[in-house]
């Protein structure tokens, strides 16, 4: 039996739709979802574009979806109807981790929801859970980043990259971020970063990170070039953090430096920890809401779009040019 709101009368809803592997998103108007016994209806306020989103939508992510679907891993709105003991009401807030959030109306399991600070605002929330979630999963449960160490962070100024700057500042590290243009060098500034190194302007980034003095940990988010570069600039002892590859390829590290130098490489899929160890997701997640909580961390809500700009936003992720997490209102 659920609790349920007169909002959910809606019969049709919005959503944006891949009909095609490596087409542009589209729109559509299609049959609203109605309630179940054992979900909880939302009504999706704002929902982030990642990545992965893109690499589903070319066909390549490693968790393979067929056309058509809609895009979205993550979003944010409010509760319509929930199952009486599932703790949430009609009218709560609430974050959404589960496929298809590009949605006006989602009917997901309530393990999916997670009630929201009342400081969030859905923009912040619609993006929160996994850049922030990988960023201080990855650096707590795998480099095991110390107060005063030097962390380098590739890829900075991107969904991911900001976060790691911010949780690297709130963690007590010395934080070196790398980024494109000056424009996003300042974001990557105003999000704590020590010192900034412009990879427009940079050609050699092994030499610039050992002037700054090395890394203890690299977090890199683009590969190619720069992560090989980046890890040869890591101090003996280091850490290196593999999370995307956003340059196009994996960086090819030299293993020869990795045993002389004692580097331990991690390979870091936040997805992954669903199975892997959900216990330790779910505790960072709780970390990181205490420290919203707290004020150690104000995520910006980064470049917030109408679904009707779909096709404009993926563009955007497809070019590199965005800063911060791109979010989708509806």
């Amino acid at each position: 039996m659920t609790k349920t709101s007169v909002s959910s009368a809606s019969a049709f809803m919005r959503i944006a739709q891949v009909e095609q592997l490596g087409g542009e998103p589209v729109l559509r108007s299609v049959p609203a979802p109605l309630g179940a016994a054992d979900r909880v209806l939302v009504r999706i306020r704002a929902a982030a574009l990642n990545f992965a989103d893109l690499l589903k939508a070319r066909g390549e992510y490693q968790e393979r979806q067929e056309p058509p679907f809609v895009p979205g891993l993550e979003g944010a709105g409010e509760v319509i109807e929930a199952p009486q003991d599932s703790g949430f009401s009609p009218g709560d807030r609430i974050a959404v981790l589960a496929a298809g959030t590009m949605a006006e109306r989602m009917a997901v399991p309530v393990a999916a929801c997670r009630p929201l600070p009342a400081a969030m605002r859905f923009e912040q929330a619609a993006g929160f859970q996994i850049a922030y979630g990988t960023s201080h999963l990855a650096l707590t449960a795998r480099a095991a980043l110390r107060e005063g160490e030097t962390l380098a962070v590739l890829g900075a100024a991107g969904g991911v990259g900001l976060t790691a700057v911010e949780i690297g500042r709130a963690m007590g590290a010395r934080v070196i971020g790398v980024a494109r243009g000056p424009d996003r060098l300042d974001a990557v500034r105003a999000a704590g970063a020590d010192h900034v190194v412009d990879s427009a302007d940079c050609p050699d980034l092994r030499s610039a990170l050992r002037d700054l003095g090395g890394a203890d940990v690299v977090y890199d988010a683009v590969g190619d070039s720069a992560g090989e570069a980046a890890f040869r600039a890591l101090k003996p002892g280091g850490r290196f953090l593999a999370i995307g590859f956003a340059g196009g390829r994996p960086p090819m590290l030299p293993l020869n430096h990795a045993l002389v130098k004692n580097i331990a490489i991690h390979g870091f899929y936040w997805g992954g920890y669903a199975g892997l160890d959900p216990q330790a997701l779910s505790a960072s997640m709780e970390s990181l809401f205490r420290m919203f909580a707290d004020g150690r961390i104000a995520p910006a809500a980064g470049q917030v779009m109408d679904i009707d700009q779909i096709a404009e936003a993926f563009a955007l992720l497809r070019s590199r040019r965005s800063v911060g997490k791109i979010v989708l209102t509806l």
